[in-house]
């Protein structure tokens, strides 16, 4: 199993379950900021805005020269393409709340590439200072899902179940893997959408937000907190294989390493 960047892991309201990691900022009544339920085109162009400003750029350009891979003035990172939406899965639909869709919308990832090649995904989120980037990963796992979900199942939506860091894609009544950690929890054939809802409902659903199991701080808990305006937020968490979190200082970003998954089809 990949371990993945959470977004928000050590600073905000986020359970190590279904919390929501990205979240950038807690709202003026201590939780966090809500995300638009669909992409805008005005959310996509302050993704983008966020996303091009000069301190981002600076920040990008020490995470590309991290280890001497390249001289900070020569890494020159740019953008590609517009920010896509990245969805997670619905704790209301885990909790089988009527009409939930299987997924909601978690942050908007925008592709960052350097001179060398080195790619990395800028998750950008609402906060209460407006859009910010509130995280820096390695590597195209949200593009490249994004791909081959459209790829195998057109006008569905791609998902990330991010307990076991599993994507998927889902549409009408099926729900088909897109990695080797959703084969390993649905089958290569994939699954019902109701089958796919008791199982992840079975998994978690006595670990949702509010629940005792959140409150005792077994899943992580739930840590109050916002970061300075337009700050980047602080996203610690380990990653197997000894590639950790590498701290880049400037405007406060931890920013993580992360192992590549096979995807399957």
């Amino acid at each position: 199993m990949t371990l993945r960047a959470s977004a928000a892991a050590a600073v905000l309201a986020a359970t190590a379950l279904l919390g929501l990691a990205p979240q950038a900022a807690a709202a003026p009544g201590g939780g966090p900021v809500p995300q638009p339920q669909a992409v805008t085109a005005e959310n996509k162009a302050a993704a983008a805005q966020a996303a091009t400003a000069p301190d981002t750029l600076a920040t990008l350009s020490r995470f590309f020269a991290r280890e001497g891979k390249i001289s900070l003035t020569a890494a020159q990172p740019r953008i590609e393409g517009e920010a896509i939406p990245v969805n997670h899965l619905s704790p209301e639909f885990v909790a089988g709340r009527a009409g939930a869709p299987v997924a909601r919308l978690e942050f908007l990832a925008s592709r960052a590439v350097s001179s060398d090649g080195q790619q990395a995904a800028l998750w950008t989120a609402r906060t209460e200072a407006g859009w910010a980037v509130v995280n820096i990963a390695t590597g195209d796992d949200e593009f490249r899902y994004a791909r081959l979900g459209a790829a195998k199942l057109p006008g569905g939506t791609v998902f990330r179940e991010p307990q076991i860091d599993a994507w998927y894609v889902a549409g009408g009544s099926r729900v088909l893997p897109l990695d080797e950690d959703a084969v390993r929890a649905v089958g290569a054939g994939g699954t019902t959408l109701g089958a796919y809802r008791a199982r992840v409902a079975s998994a978690y659903g006595d670990k949702l937000p509010g629940s005792p199991y959140a409150e005792r701080g077994a899943a992580g808990g739930y840590a109050e907190g916002s970061a300075g305006a337009g700050a980047p937020v602080a996203a610690a968490v380990a990653v197997a294989g000894g590639a950790g979190a590498l701290a880049l200082g400037g405007g406060g970003v931890l920013l993580a390493l992360r192992r590549r998954t096979v995807a399957a089809g």
